[in-house]
């Protein structure tokens, strides 16, 4: 556990939250958006935005609502955010669903959740019209994030809104004067995986807000900030720290227009944060010295490096302007960048924070709400996910000689367990420890390091492990590679072989090696893969690859879902 750096405003709730930040910055801009003119922006305020949830909740309860739980679903928008508040402050419990899922998924979670209503944007008007005809569940009641006006029976959240502040008007107190039961279940997150596989985590408000409360004691976001929301906002990761934490900090919200648009975004909104995951950041990183090499810079900046690591160490910082045009590229505003649900190559870390960009990692998980770790505004280390949150006790279950164990926590930001699962409950918890299924250690100054996870541990013969996220990292910084898989294949004596499946971009290796042909190319990997394994013990080395261009299936957070991956190789 660590020491908090910053004061805080205590809350008890998200309603409490919102009250309060939106005293100190209700006239500061909760969210910006393009308009037709590129001078222009369209926003709404912090004290608009309370407003708004204030309307929709009390239309909520209009509604019949009160009590009910209802499902939210769409692209990163305001109205998400503003469904999902009016919902969790007064009105019943949210069910964030995954926006990446097929229908017969949506379907099974919405039957799982028992959701009445569920607020969705215009992607999914024709399903929703379908489950409701088919009499799916229990769903009652449609609100489109979309419609000006209700509509054959489905209703518009702007027409609710204002039907909502009419009603306040009037005198209907129903949901500003809602209490809240902090205590009890107020969100129900579905973990990523298929519907049978994902599991149904029970979340409060203590336990989200004791998560917000940690962040802001460690981590400054203040309401000068712009944070480019690029994350699927359903998922712990961006709903907590994406736009949660903005609300209760007062900084203002913008959303990217997709992966393609990251650059221009950074720019024209001025972005000065933002939370992604390490295979942007990494992608970013790369192109950029990529950049600056056709430039013929590259050997400028390294030495620039140098001399800004010995001035920083005499607290002189003149990295942004020995680095402008670094800056410049990725709008000149951005000063933090924060990874997280996957582990990040060091090297990366390491080069951005010497470039004047600070980026650190956190770690966690939806059933933590989600952060148990991260870097902070004093403390960060290459590598390390950081010092575990002033909230939590953590430690390591039987480590093995390295110290390298099973990574459990303890404290009030732990769900309240799975929703009807209690055989899913007596696996993770033991003596009020949450077992994470994750590995690491924690080193002598309490920073936090991940291994790998449990299950995607590869055993030997020997007794040795190898953890497959190790040998990735290195092989993915190979010229060409665009990521990679580590994994054990059975062999008849009882060991186990290490193999490798290596995902290529083609236009790098033309451009790298003046080859399009696969056997040439397998070749080249191939040979950076045995300078790999000469960096590592014996037993660690991969003795299998096998090469393709199509891209490993993954989450919607970008991990690597291993068991489909296995299943199609092996």
């Amino acid at each position: 556990m660590q020491e908090a750096i910053h004061e805080i405003v205590e809350i008890t709730d998200l309603k409490d939250m919102l009250k309060k930040s939106g005293n100190l910055y209700g006239d500061r801009p909760a969210y910006r958006f393009k308009t037709e003119d590129p001078e222009k922006f369209d926003i709404i305020t912090h004290k608009e935005y309370r407003e708004m949830v204030d309307g929709l909740g009390t239309a909520f309860i209009k509604l019949g609502l009160k009590g009910k739980r209802i499902a939210v679903i769409g692209e990163n928008r305001y109205e998400w955010g503003l469904s999902y508040l009016a919902i969790a402050c007064g009105t019943g419990i949210v069910v964030p669903l995954d926006k990446a899922l097929p229908e017969n998924e949506i379907k099974s979670l919405i039957e799982r959740s028992g959701v009445e209503a569920i607020c969705y944007s215009k992607k999914y008007a024709e399903i929703m019209e379908k489950f409701k005809e088919d009499g799916i569940g229990k769903l009652k009641h449609l609100i489109s994030m979309d419609l000006e006006k209700h509509e054959d029976g489905i209703y518009s959240i702007k027409e609710l809104v204002k039907r909502g502040k009419k009603l306040i008007d009037e005198g209907d107190r129903s949901f500003l004067d809602a209490e809240i039961n902090a205590e009890e279940m107020g969100m129900l997150l579905f973990t990523s995986g298929t519907t049978q596989a994902a599991k149904a985590v029970m979340l409060s408000h203590k336990i989200l807000c004791t998560n917000l409360m940690d962040i802001a004691r460690v981590l400054e976001i203040h309401e000068k900030d712009t944070m480019l929301s690029f994350l699927p906002i359903h998922h712990a990761f961006e709903c907590t720290a994406g736009f949660l934490y903005p609300l209760y900090k007062g900084a203002e919200v913008v959303f990217c227009e997709g992966i393609k648009h990251i650059a221009d975004n950074l720019k024209e909104y001025k972005v000065t944060a933002m939370i992604s995951v390490p295979i942007l950041f990494e992608n970013m990183y790369r192109r950029l010295l990529k950049t600056v090499e056709k430039k013929g810079k590259l050997e400028a900046v390294k030495k620039g490096v140098k001399i800004s690591n010995v001035l920083t160490k005499l607290h002189i910082d003149v990295r942004k302007k020995l680095f402008k045009e670094i800056h410049e590229a990725l709008g000149g505003k951005v000063r933090l960048f924060v990874s997280g649900a996957a582990g990040l190559d060091p090297e990366v870390e390491k080069g951005y924070n010497e470039l004047g960009i600070r980026l650190i990692q956190g770690y966690g998980l939806t059933e933590t709400a989600p952060i148990i770790a991260a870097g902070t505004d004093r403390r960060y280390r290459p590598g390390s996910v950081g010092p575990i949150f002033p909230s939590l006790e953590a430690r390591i279950g039987n480590p093995d000689q390295d110290g390298i164990g099973e990574i459990q926590v303890k404290g009030p930001s732990v769900m309240l367990g799975y929703y009807e699962n209690e055989e899913a409950n007596k696996e993770v918890f033991e003596d009020g420890w949450f077992k994470t299924g994750d590995l690491g250690y924690i080193d002598k100054d309490g920073f936090l390091f991940i291994s790998g996870r449990e299950k995607s541990v590869i055993v030997l013969k020997n007794g040795k492990n190898v953890f497959p996220e190790e040998l990735e990292n290195l092989v993915n910084r190979i010229e060409g590679v665009s990521e990679s898989m580590v994994y054990g294949k059975p062999q008849e004596d009882g060991d186990t072989k290490v193999c490798i499946k290596v995902v290529y971009d083609e236009e790098v290796m033309n451009e790298m090696y003046k080859t399009k042909d696969e056997a040439e190319i397998y070749d080249i990997i191939t040979k950076k893969v045995k300078e790999v394994n000469k960096k590592m013990p014996a037993y660690k080395y991969i003795r299998e690859i096998t090469i393709t261009t199509e891209p490993l299936i993954k989450t919607t957070t970008a991990k690597i879902k291993r068991h489909e991956e296995l299943a199609k190789i092996l």
